[in-house]
């Protein structure tokens, strides 16, 4: 089996950086999908829904290829928050998240177009935030990573400082699982290990 180059329809550094870290150099193409028009209430059918429509949105610029498709939301309280719009969002949010815990949603689509086979599956992760000041709120979001995140923080940046634990996967939350990603390659006959650079 011809191993195929692996795409990232996606804009994230953080996911390219987690794809990178584990020996898999994917050529990025974000999607530019306008995630807006998608308006579901369950949020593990959105973040699948909104990875599927950003796979299959760049799938046509590639004739082989493994094509990979993320989103992420938070849920929490039965609210589904994706990036904040402003800072004036980010802080009414941590506001809220701050001494709380919400359930990260990533949803992951990978098309292989040799075999013309989809696979969209999702993974959550709970996340339990620490108690903080207004002055550390306002503090955090002043330093604009909240403003580029589903959920308002990167665990893996100044937002881990407080994130005080997770029940789950951890690539999860930053963007992409990575044992979710093992699997799926798996079931379209891949090792993962194909891919490393």
């Amino acid at each position: 089996m011809k191993i195929p180059p692996f795409v990232l329809a996606s804009a994230s550094p953080a996911r390219r950086r987690l794809l990178q870290t584990v020996g898999i150099e994917p050529i990025v193409r974000p999607s530019d999908f306008d995630e807006s028009q998608i308006e579901l209430s369950d949020p593990a059918e959105l973040v699948k829904t909104l990875a599927d429509y950003k796979a299959k949105t760049v799938a046509p610029q590639f004739e082989s290829a493994l094509i990979m498709g993320c989103d992420s939301v938070l849920s929490m309280n039965g609210e589904i928050y994706g990036k904040p719009a402003d800072t004036s969002e980010a802080i009414a949010r941590w506001q809220i998240m701050q001494g709380n815990f919400g359930d990260l949603y990533t949803g992951h689509t990978l098309i292989d177009l040799q075999e013309n086979r989809t696979l969209v599956k999702s993974q959550v992760t709970r996340v339990y935030f620490a108690q903080m000041s207004d002055k550390a709120i306002e503090a955090y979001v002043a330093t604009g990573e909240p403003l580029k995140c589903a959920g308002a923080f990167a665990i893996e940046g100044f937002g881990s400082l407080f994130v005080e634990k997770i029940a789950g996967c951890h690539s999860n939350v930053i963007g992409l699982s990575l044992p979710l990603l093992r699997q799926m390659l798996g079931e379209l006959g891949y090792d993962v290990t194909d891919f490393w650079q």
